[in-house]
């Protein structure tokens, strides 16, 4: 299988995972970049994995359900803009031969999933996340709660390190520039932050991630790490415990510059 990152808008990614001959998208948030694609490869669209119901996520849907020859899914807690096959955590699909879970990931939506796509001996696992999770970074809450961002977080945390993370936006070096704020000492993630550097300076996607480097340098997945909780507990002395550190964290990270 062939996975490829589709830019779209100024910053999104539609991932689309493909044999030569059929295709599965990811949250078509537009269903320009994705016509080009089939047709530059000359593949038929048999499936559509949908993460959440923003805009930038669903927006090419009904454009492309001519063009489809197979299932659309989604979650199965929100309204989508077509009908969609629901789904929700626990769940397994099965889109040519290849089997994923569900996960729930509520946090930044209140009815969030991400696919799990395990691993085979030639090929390492697949996370498509959505907005959940980030490269070094983590969603906004939108409409879930810190504790309930901070177990998504902590779910996808345990999957194996091999896991190839597929986020929905290249926000790769803005989160980069924080996380360093907050653990100014933390040599691995010194060490990404000029590789990523030197990813977009080429015009290259930093993403797809290792699930094994994002628990390395990840602020939102280090929030018991004594280095994450000084650096919070400076901006909010009132922090106690992993949720009220992962509160502040987050409520720092929207007020950043």
């Amino acid at each position: 299988m062939d996975l490829v990152a589709l830019p779209a808008f100024a910053d999104n990614y539609i991932w689309m995972l493909h044999d030569g001959r059929e295709a599965l998208v990811v949250d078509p948030g537009d269903a320009t970049p994705v016509r080009q694609a089939l047709a530059a490869r000359d593949l038929t669209l048999t499936g559509i994995l949908v993460t959440h119901h923003h805009a930038d996520h669903v927006g090419g849907l009904q454009a492309l359900l001519p063009q489809l020859q197979g299932p659309a899914w989604g979650p199965a807690g929100e309204a989508m803009p077509v009908a969609v096959t629901p789904c929700s955590g626990g769940q397994s699909l099965v889109w040519n031969s290849l089997g994923f879970e569900v996960l729930d990931v509520p946090g930044h939506t209140a009815g969030h999933v991400a696919y799990f796509l395990p691993g085979t001996p030639a090929e390492a696992p697949l996370l498509f996340c959505g907005d959940t999770l980030f490269s070094a970074g983590c969603g906004r809450l939108f409409e879930g709660t810190p504790a309930q961002m901070l177990d998504s977080l902590t779910r996808i945390a345990a999957l194996p390190g091999a896991t190839r993370v597929c986020c929905a936006h290249e926000y790769t070096l803005s989160n980069l520039k924080f996380a360093l704020q907050v653990e100014p000492d933390n040599g691995e993630l010194q060490r990404f932050a000029r590789h990523c550097q030197s990813l977009r300076e080429q015009g290259l996607p930093t993403l797809p991630g290792s699930l094994s480097v994002e628990r390395a340098i990840n602020p939102f997945l280090r929030c018991t790490q004594p280095g994450v909780v000084a650096s919070v507990r400076s901006q909010d002395p009132s922090v106690h415990d992993e949720i009220s550190v992962f509160a502040a964290l987050r409520g720092w990270k929207n007020t950043y510059r």
